[in-house]
C-alpha cells in the first residue's frame, strides 16, 4: 500500500511537470501580460546594441527610462532616440557597472532623483573570446565583474524596495553559453552560468518567502549582431541564427510583458539544456557539425599581420 500511494503521488508529479513543461514550450494557454505605464525601467548597457533597442522598444509604452553606461555619447543618443519614439522621462546617468562603488553610488542618484526602480534589466557584458590559456588573471576578473558581478550589485540596490512593496521584475541577459561552455568562452559561459544559477536561487527565495509580485526572467541567445559578436558568423544560421539586436530586443520586451521566466533564442539552443542526458561525444558532435570552433576563430581568432 505504502508503494503504491508513493508511485501514485510520483505520477500526479510527472502528469503536473509534463503539462507546464508543454505549457511553457508551446504557449497553449495565453500569458498574462504585463502592463508597462508607470514602471521605471533602469537598463544597464544602454549606449548601443540590445540596450538601445530594448530602451527603443519600451519608450512609447507610458514607462521612465533609466539608462546606465560607460559610453556619454552613445547614452545621449539612446536618450535622444527614446524620446523620439515617445518616451517623456528619460534619466541618463554614467555608470561603470564593473565597479561596486559606482554601481552603489549611481543607485541611490535614482532612487533620490527618479525613484524605486520596479523593472532591472541587466544588459550589460563583454566577450573577450580568448583561449583558456591565453586568458589572463584580469581577463576573466574583468569579464566576471562586468557579466556577473555587476548584476549581484544592480540586484542588491534595487531589490529590497521590490521585496517590500512585493511588486517588481528582475531581468537578466545570460546566455545560451551559460547553458553549456562553449569553445573560447570559458571565462564567458562560467560568469553566464553563474548568472543563470544566481537568479534561479533568488526566485527560490522569493517564492518561498511569500514574494511571488517579484517576476524574474533570465534571457539566453545565442548570438547577437552586435559589438559584443565581433561579427560572429553562424555556419548554420537554419539552425542557429544570429538574430539582429532589434527583433532581439521585441522578444525581450515580449517576454518581459508575458513574465517568463526563461526566453531561450532560437529554439534550437534548448539542445544546449540536454547535456546531462548526452554522452559527452554527442555534446562535441553537435559543436563540430555547426562548426562553432571555426565560427569562433573566424570572429575571436589572431588576425594574420598584413
Amino acid at each position: 500500500m505504502f508503494n503504491f500511494r508513493c508511485i501514485q503521488k510520483l505520477l500526479q508529479y510527472l502528469k503536473f511537470f509534463i503539462f507546464l513543461i508543454i505549457e511553457n514550450a508551446f504557449c497553449i494557454f495565453s500569458l498574462r501580460k504585463k502592463y508597462f505605464a508607470g514602471e521605471i525601467v533602469l537598463i544597464t548597457g544602454s549606449a548601443n546594441g540590445i540596450g538601445r533597442q530594448v530602451a527603443l522598444k519600451l519608450a512609447p509604452l507610458g514607462v521612465t527610462l533609466v539608462l546606465w553606461d560607460i559610453n556619454d555619447e552613445g547614452n545621449k543618443e539612446t536618450s535622444r532616440l527614446a524620446q523620439q519614439n515617445g518616451a517623456n522621462r528619460v534619466f541618463v546617468y554614467h555608470c561603470d557597472c564593473s565597479r561596486r562603488e559606482d554601481v552603489y553610488e549611481q543607485a541611490d542618484k535614482v532612487r533620490k532623483e527618479v525613484g524605486d526602480v520596479t523593472i532591472l534589466i541587466n544588459n550589460a557584458g563583454i566577450l573577450i573570446g580568448k583561449k583558456f590559456c591565453d586568458l589572463t588573471d584580469e581577463d576573466f576578473e574583468k569579464t566576471f565583474r562586468i557579466n556577473f558581478f555587476s548584476q549581484v550589485w544592480t540586484c542588491k540596490a534595487f531589490l529590497p524596495a521590490m521585496v517590500a512593496c512585493n511588486r517588481g521584475h528582475l531581468v537578466s541577459t545570460a546566455s545560451g553559453a551559460g547553458l553549456l561552455g562553449l569553445y573560447r568562452q570559458s571565462d564567458y559561459s562560467a560568469s553566464k552560468s553563474a548568472i543563470i544559477a544566481m537568479m534561479e536561487a533568488i526566485n527560490s527565495e522569493l517564492h518561498h518567502g511569500g514574494k511571488r509580485g517579484i517576476k524574474i526572467t533570465i534571457i539566453c541567445p545565442y548570438f547577437i549582431s552586435t559589438r559584443l559578436s565581433k561579427g560572429f558568423k553562424s555556419a548554420k544560421p537554419c539552425l542557429f541564427p544570429v538574430y539582429d539586436p532589434e527583433y532581439a530586443a521585441s522578444r525581450i520586451v515580449d517576454a518581459i510583458k508575458k513574465e517568463k521566466f526563461y526566453l531561450i533564442m532560437p529554439p534550437a539552443v534548448y539542445l544546449f539544456g540536454l547535456k546531462i542526458f548526452l554522452p559527452r561525444k554527442a555534446v562535441r558532435f553537435l559543436e563540430s557539425y555547426i562548426k562553432f570552433p571555426e565560427s569562433m576563430e573566424e570572429a575571436f581568432g589572431q588576425k594574420k599581420k598584413d
